[in-house]
C-alpha cells in the first residue's frame, strides 16, 4: 500500500482561511454554479419569491462577517459560499478541515470558551452527535426543515442541508471512456493495480457511508480485495482529487462536485461513471453554535442553505438536495438516479453509530493504516 507524499495545495487536512465576499465563479473557467437569483431587499431578504429573512435581521446580518467552520470539500464550500456573497451581500470567513480534524478543533475550542464558529458544517452523523453532546450547537429550526423528513434533527440541533456523492473517478488522458471501470466490482477486477486512488477510511461521514456500503453492498470480502489493488491512500477527497487530475493515479474513489468543479471549471481532464451497482450518498449537516456571535448572518446563511435557491446551488455542484421539491443534479450531461430509485445507497443513522468504529477498525487493519 502506498500513502500518497504530502502535496501542497488546497484541500489537503490544513486549515483553509478565506474571505468570501460577492464574486462570481473560478478564474480557471466557468463557474459551474449558474442558477440565477431574483433578490429583493426592499423588506427584508427575499430571493425569487421565498422570504429568507425578515428586515430587521437581514440590516443587522449585512454589517456582519459570518464565520463558517466547514468539513466540506473546499472547492465545493467556496462555490456555495461565493454564491451565498453574492445572493445576499454577506461576507463570510471559512475554516476548512476534513471533518474528523475539524470535530477535534471545534472540541478543543469548545473545552477553552474560545470556540470561533458562527455556523458548522460536517458529514458524519456521529460527529454532529458527538457536537449535540458537547453542547456545541445552538438550537435554531430552519424555517420550512420540518415538512422535509430527516432534515431537521433532534428538534433544530442541527440540519441535514444535502448529500454528496461518492462514485468512481477517472483520469481522460490515461484512460479512454469506454476502457472506463464501469463498477465497483470492474474497480477490483485486477485490471487498475497500482493505478488506483482512495481516501483513508477515518476522514468523515464520506468515507464511513463508502465502507458500510462496500461491506453490506459489495461483500465483506471487499476491502481487500480494494487493498490488492495496492491504491494510494490520501489524507482527504481534495487531495486525491488533485492526484487524479494530475494523473498520478487513473482511478479513484470521487465525488461528483470535486469532479464537476475540477472538470468544468478547472478544465482537468477528470470524469466520473455511475457504477452500475449505484451511488453512495452520505449526509452533510449545518449547525449553528451556542457561542456565536454573528447571529443574524447566522441565521440567514442556513435558511440559504435550505431555501429553494440554495438547494439549487447544491444540485448544480453535484449533490442531492435535502428539499425533495428540488430536481436531482444532472452534471457534465449525466442526470443522476433518483434518490429513491434503488440506485442510490444512503446510510442509516442508526448504521453510522452501529458499525462505524468497527468499519474504521476493519478498514485499518486490512489497507494496514495507521496514521
Amino acid at each position: 500500500m502506498k500513502l500518497a507524499s504530502k502535496i501542497p495545495l488546497l484541500g489537503l487536512g490544513v486549515v483553509l482561511s478565506l474571505s468570501m465576499a460577492a464574486c462570481g465563479g473560478s478564474a480557471q473557467g466557468t463557474s459551474v454554479v449558474t442558477a440565477t437569483a431574483e433578490v429583493k431587499t426592499e423588506d427584508g431578504l427575499v430571493i425569487n419569491g421565498e422570504n429568507i429573512a425578515d428586515k430587521a435581521t437581514y440590516e443587522k446580518a449585512k454589517t456582519q462577517t459570518l464565520s463558517l467552520y466547514s468539513g466540506y470539500t473546499e472547492s465545493s464550500e467556496s462555490a456555495l459560499v461565493a454564491a451565498f456573497s453574492k445572493d445576499t451581500g454577506i461576507k463570510v470567513n471559512v475554516v476548512r478541515l476534513t471533518p474528523n480534524k475539524l470535530a477535534e478543533r471545534v472540541q478543543s475550542e469548545q473545552g477553552a470558551g474560545k470556540l470561533g464558529a458562527d455556523v458548522i458544517r460536517t458529514s458524519d452523523y456521529r460527529i454532529a452527535k458527538t457536537l449535540e453532546d458537547a453542547k456545541v450547537w445552538k438550537t435554531y429550526d430552519v424555517p420550512g426543515a420540518a415538512q422535509f423528513k430527516d432534515v431537521s434533527i433532534d428538534g433544530g440541533q442541527f440540519t441535514r442541508m444535502f448529500n454528496s456523492v461518492y462514485t468512481l473517478g477517472y483520469n481522460t488522458q490515461l484512460v479512454k471512456e469506454a476502457d472506463a471501470p464501469k463498477s465497483w466490482a470492474d474497480a477490483v477486477s485486477g485490471k487498475w493495480q497500482g493505478k488506483l486512488g482512495i481516501v483513508q477510511g477515518g476522514s468523515g461521514g464520506s468515507t464511513a457511508s463508502l465502507s458500510r456500503f462496500m461491506e453490506s453492498k459489495m461483500g465483506s470480502d471487499y476491502f481487500a480485495k480494494y487493498a490488492a489493488q495496492k491504491p494510494t491512500i490520501y489524507d482527504s477527497l481534495g487531495a486525491e482529487a488533485t492526484a487524479l487530475a494530475r494523473g498520478e493515479v487513473a482511478v479513484g474513489t470521487v465525488t461528483i462536485s470535486g469532479t464537476n468543479i475540477s472538470a468544468v471549471q478547472d478544465k482537468a481532464p477528470v470524469k466520473f461513471i455511475v457504477p452500475d451497482e449505484g451511488l453512495v450518498a452520505y449526509d452533510y449537516y449545518l449547525g449553528m453554535a451556542g457561542s456565536a456571535t454573528n447571529l443574524e448572518a447566522a441565521k440567514v446563511f442556513m435558511n440559504y442553505n435550505l431555501s429553494k435557491q440554495g438547494q439549487k446551488v447544491f444540485a448544480q455542484l453535484g449533490e442531492y438536495p435535502a428539499r425533495t421539491d428540488v430536481e436531482p443534479p444532472t452534471i457534465m450531461g449525466i442526470k443522476l438516479p433518483a434518490a429513491d430509485s434503488g440506485k442510490v445507497y444512503r446510510m442509516a443513522n442508526s448504521d453510522a453509530t452501529s458499525f462505524g468504529k468497527d468499519d474504521l477498525a476493519k478498514w485499518n487493519k486490512v489497507f494496514g493504516y495507521s496514521k
